[in-house]
C-alpha cells in the first residue's frame, strides 16, 4: 500500500492539574479531538470560553474517512480560520453524473448560481481537516488540548462533572460545569451513563477504498446503479487532494468485512471499475455498515453529546461530519452566553430541540438514500430501476432518483428563538435559515458578506444617502449594545454621500457594488436582517426598531422561554 499522508505525532505533556492535592475545575471540558471537539474548542474561544480537550490518542484520524464538506461547513470554517487552508488543499467540485449501467442517465450542478466565494463542495480527507483544526487550536491561549488523556470514568449531576483520567503518567481527577461528549460513534462517555444512541442498521455493506493514481477522470461526483463492472450492485468515485480517489462499492449484507478489505480481493474489483491500463496503488480500505440512529435527547444533566456520538447517518450524501459542524456552530454561541450569565440555562435546551429537527432531517435523507440504492426486495428495484430509465429523458423523474441527497444547511423555520415575523420578504431565505453570501466593498476592497457575520449578533441594515435621522438615530440607540455588531449595507458608492451616515454612527458602511446583497435579501432603505452568533437568521423588519431588535435579541438569548 502506498501512504500519501504521514500522521503526525503530537506530544503528551503533563497537566498542572495532575499535580493538584484537590481536582481542578473547569467551566468545560471537550472529550474526542476529532472534528467535532476540535471545532467546538475553537468556537468557543472565538466567544471567549476556556475549555479542555481530552483525546485518549495522540494523533488525527487514520484512512480518509469523512471526505465531503459542504458550502455550509466551508462557511463555518472561514469563522474559525480554516476555511481558506481547506479549500486550497481541497478539491473543489459541484458538479456529478448518475450512472444506469452502461449509460449516463443524466448530471446535475449544485451551485448553478454565480457570486459565492465558496463552492457547493470541497473533497478533502479528513485527517487533513484535523490537522488544520489542531493548527488552529495552537492561536487560542483559551484552549488546553491534553492528548493521551483517556477517560476512564464521569459522574453527572445538574450541578456538577467529575472525570477520572489516565494518562502515561497516572490518573487524576477534575470537575467541570458542563462536559460536551464528542467520542464518535461508539461513545464510551454515552455508555458510562447508561444512555442509548436507537436507530436503524441496514443489512448491507460496502467497501471504501481511497486509491492512488493519475487519472483524467474529471472533478465530479459519479455514481453508478447497477454498472457492467459490478452487476446488481451500486458504485461510486470521488478525487480526493493528492490524486487520491475514494472509491465505494456495494458488496451485499453477505460480504464477509475481514475478507473483503484485503488487497488481494479488493484490487480485482478496482481494476475491474477503472478499466485497463490504469495503475493505481491502493491506500486504505475499509468495509462499512449503514447505520442510522440518535439519541432521544442529546443533553443529560450537564454533558451535552455532540457529532456522531448524538447521531450518526450513512455516509451517502455527506451528512456526518457536515451535521456534526452544524451541531457545533449551533451549539457554541449558546453554552458560551449561559456560561457568561448573558443567558438563561434554559436556551441550551434549544440545542436539543434545533438539532434533533436537523438530525431527524437527516436520518430521514439518509434513510430514503440507502432504500434506493439498496432496494430491500424486487418489487422495490424495479421500481428503482424504472426511475432511473425514465430520468434519461424525462426532469420529473430525475427528482425521485436518489443516490445520496447532498448535505443542505439545516433551517430551524420553527425555532422558538425566532422573532415574529410579520412583513413579507420576496426572498427564498426564512426566518431560521443560513445566510446566502455575496460579494461587496469595503474601503474600497472586495470582500464578501459572510466574513461580517457571526460571533456575535449581528444587525444588517439597509441605508441610502436619503437615510432619515429618524433611522440614524434609531442606530445609535443600538450602535453601543453589548453583543450586537451593526452591518450597514447601501448600493452607492459615493463616499461624500455617505460621510454623514458613517461619521454619524461611527461604523464603516458595506458596499453592494454589483447589488446581489439587495437582490438576494430583498432589501429597500431601512430593511433590516438580525443573525444570531451562528449566522442564523433570527428576524427581520421592513423598517428598523430599536425596541424590536432589542426584543428580538432577548428571544434569541431564550429568556421567553421563561415565561
Amino acid at each position: 500500500m502506498q501512504n500519501t499522508y504521514t500522521n503526525p505525532i503530537y506530544p503528551y505533556r503533563k497537566s498542572a492539574d495532575q499535580n493538584t492535592a484537590t481536582p481542578a475545575h473547569h467551566p468545560v471540558v471537550i472529550i474526542g479531538a476529532g472534528p467535532g471537539g476540535l471545532a467546538l474548542s475553537i468556537d468557543l474561544a472565538l466567544q471567549g470560553i476556556k475549555s479542555v480537550v481530552l483525546d485518549d490518542n495522540n494523533t488525527v484520524s487514520v484512512g480518509s474517512r469523512a471526505i465531503c464538506f459542504a458550502k455550509r461547513t466551508l462557511e463555518i470554517m472561514n469563522r474559525y480560520g480554516c476555511g481558506k487552508r481547506m479549500v486550497d488543499k481541497g478539491i473543489t467540485w459541484k458538479k456529478g453524473k448518475v450512472f444506469f449501467q452502461s449509460e449516463q442517465v443524466y448530471d446535475f450542478d449544485l451551485l448553478a448560481e454565480d457570486h459565492h466565494q465558496l463552492p457547493a463542495f470541497i473533497n478533502l480527507q479528513q485527517y487533513y481537516f484535523e490537522e488544520y483544526l489542531v493548527d488552529r487550536t495552537q492561536d487560542f491561549p483559551q484552549i488546553d488540548l491534553r492528548w493521551k488523556n483517556k477517560v476512564l470514568a464521569i459522574e453527572s449531576t445538574k450541578n456538577l462533572n467529575t472525570l477520572t483520567v489516565a494518562t502515561p503518567d497516572g490518573e487524576y481527577t477534575i470537575t467541570s460545569d458542563y462536559v460536551l461528549s464528542a467520542d464518535g460513534a461508539n461513545s464510551k462517555i454515552r455508555t458510562m451513563l447508561g444512555l442509548e444512541s436507537k436507530g436503524q442498521v441496514f443489512q448491507d455493506r460496502f467497501l471504501i477504498a481511497d486509491v492512488v493514481m493519475k487519472a483524467d477522470f474529471p472533478t465530479e461526483r459519479w455514481f453508478w446503479f447497477d454498472p457492467p463492472f459490478h452487476k446488481n450492485q451500486s458504485a461510486l468515485l470521488h478525487r480526493q487532494a493528492d490524486d487520491v480517489w475514494r472509491i465505494d462499492l456495494q458488496l451485499g449484507w453477505d460480504a464477509d468485512p475481514d475478507v473483503e478489505k484485503q488487497e488481494e480481493v479488493v484490487r480485482p474489483r478496482i481494476e475491474a471499475m477503472l478499466g485497463e491500463g490504469i495503475e493505481f496503488d491502493l491506500e486504505w480500505s475499509s468495509v462499512y455498515t449503514f447505520q442510522c440512529r440518535k439519541m432521544d435527547h442529546f443533553i443529560h444533566n450537564n454533558v451535552i453529546f455532540v457529532g456522531d456520538a448524538a447521531h450518526q447517518v450513512s455516509p451517502f450524501g455527506a451528512r456526518g461530519a457536515n451535521g456534526c459542524i452544524q451541531s457545533v456552530d449551533n451549539l457554541s454561541w449558546k453554552l458560551a452566553r449561559v456560561l457568561q450569565g448573558k443567558a438563561p440555562v434554559t436556551l441550551l435546551e434549544t440545542y436539543n430541540t434545533e438539532r434533533q429537527h436537523a438530525a431527524n432531517e437527516n436520518i430521514m435523507n439518509s434513510t430514503r438514500s440507502t432504500d434506493f440504492i439498496t432496494p430491500k426486495n424486487e418489487i422495490s428495484r424495479i421500481f428503482r430501476d424504472e426511475t432511473l430509465k425514465l430520468a434519461k429523458n424525462y426532469n420529473f423523474a430525475r427528482t425521485l432518483v436518489n443516490s445520496g441527497r447532498l448535505s443542505l444547511p439545516c433551517s430551524y423555520n420553527d425555532s422558538p428563538l425566532n422573532s415574529i415575523e410579520v412583513e413579507t420578504f420576496n426572498t427564498n431565505l426564512t426566518l431560521g435559515s443560513a445566510p446566502k453570501d455575496a460579494p461587496l466593498l469595503i474601503d474600497n476592497r472586495e470582500s464578501w458578506l459572510i466574513d461580517y457575520l457571526g460571533n456575535t449578533f449581528t444587525l444588517m441594515v439597509n441605508i441610502d444617502v436619503q437615510t432619515p435621522e429618524k433611522l440614524i438615530a434609531e442606530l445609535n440607540l443600538l450602535a453601543h449594545q453589548d453583543d450586537l455588531k451593526l452591518l450597514l449595507v447601501t448600493g452607492n458608492n459615493d463616499e461624500a454621500k455617505n460621510s454623514r451616515i458613517q461619521t454619524t454612527i461611527a461604523h464603516q458602511i458595506i458596499i453592494d457594488h454589483k447589488n446581489i446583497i439587495l437582490d438576494r435579501y430583498d432589501l429597500t432603505p431601512g430593511s433590516t436582517y438580525l443573525f444570531r452568533p451562528d449566522q442564523i437568521i433570527t428576524g427581520r423588519w421592513k423598517s428598523l426598531s430599536n425596541v424590536q431588535v432589542s426584543s428580538a435579541i432577548q428571544t434569541a438569548l431564550g429568556f421567553e422561554l421563561e415565561k
